[in-house]
């Protein structure tokens, strides 16, 4: 298996993405690596290393987030991004992996690597935590306006990617609405559960915002806005929670000593809701693997990258996708022919 990198993209680049490498290396035998970024910066970060299974694409140039993504990936052909790019349309890598700008890995995505056939919008899907188990929230940001047939889609590659990396045989499919009955939402929500009751996945009906992080589904639905809107609404509120719990922790000396008793708990949830665990975002969509890291992403995050890389690659999630695409593009034709 062979993983490309973007060794320059993020805020601790290249060290964290050389310190995960390294390890990787060691735990996996039959890994290799192409890294992209500045090819004298990148050999001297591995002096000490054995590089038999890395090989360097010398890639001046980096794209940063204050950069417009599309003038950005087309202007610099020779930056860290585009040279990883590159390398996936070429096939000379299994799957890539970048903690550098996310509107510029879609659009990079998009232009370079190209969608899977039949695929009419990738999709980022972050893997968000619950106290159940973990699930698959998709669209969060690639497509802030949607039309129904795209969510039918975001639920068939959230379903392949679920089997494929997570291991579930039918993955809970869920579509987000303020409301349980078919019949409520807006006319995209409406229209888009009419097309999944008809959709080759385990879809469960409408799911509500209380019900999110109920542990109830594997893959939630929604168009890119609500999506975002559910990623940084959660991200906030976590933060919130924790901060109010500390608050109330350390507020006397009683609820010291009990907080010191809790310590093992805290950590283990602490554990659940660490970012750092789950590796990044799978854009979905994109004719190979593609995993968007948490731009602060430090050695730990990207060696969970890769791990995630990994287990997309072996899982198949491409060519699951591409097949669940076909399949609903057919069952589509027969209906209107039919019709």
């Amino acid at each position: 298996m062979k993983l490309v990198i973007d060794a320059f993209g993020g805020d601790n680049a290249p060290q964290c993405v050389v310190d995960a490498v390294c390890a990787a290396l060691k735990k996996d035998p039959e890994l290799h690596f192409i890294l992209t970024g500045r090819k004298e910066a990148l050999e001297s970060a591995f002096a000490c290393e054995d590089m038999s299974r890395v090989q360097i694409v010398d890639a001046p140039d980096v794209i940063t987030c204050d950069e417009q993504p599309t003038v950005a990936v087309k202007r610099k052909k020779q930056s860290s991004l585009v040279a990883a790019m590159d390398v996936m349309a070429r096939h000379e890598a299994d799957c890539l992996i970048s903690a550098g700008s996310t509107g510029a890995v879609l659009t990079a995505a998009t232009l370079i690597v190209r969608r899977i056939p039949g695929v009419k919008r990738p999709a980022l899907a972050p893997v968000m935590p619950t106290a159940e188990k973990p699930f698959l929230l998709l669209d969060c940001g690639a497509n802030a306006d949607c039309k129904p047939e795209y969510l039918q889609q975001f639920a068939i590659m959230g379903s392949a990617y679920m089997q494929g990396v997570m291991g579930i045989s039918s993955p809970a499919v869920g579509l987000v609405n303020n409301g349980e009955e078919a019949a409520k939402g807006s006319e995209l929500s409406k229209a888009a559960y009419g097309l999944l009751c008809n959709t080759d996945v385990d879809f469960k009906g409408n799911c509500e915002g209380r019900e999110i992080f109920s542990g109830e589904y594997d893959v939630i639905v929604t168009d890119g806005f609500t999506g975002n809107v559910i990623l940084k609404e959660a991200e906030g509120l976590s933060a919130a929670l924790f901060k109010m719990i500390k608050k109330g922790l350390y507020s006397s000396f009683r609820t010291k000593l009990g907080a010191l008793l809790a310590k093992p708990a805290f950590r283990s949830v602490k554990k659940t809701m660490d970012y750092t665990e789950y590796g990044g975002a799978p854009l979905l969509g994109i004719n190979g693997g593609i995993i968007k890291a948490h731009g602060s992403s430090d050695a730990k995050a990207m060696l969970s990258a890769i791990e995630q890389a990994k287990k997309y690659v072996s899982g198949r999630v491409t060519e699951k996708i591409a097949a669940g695409i076909a399949a609903a593009e057919a069952e589509a034709e027969t209906e209107k022919t039919n019709d």
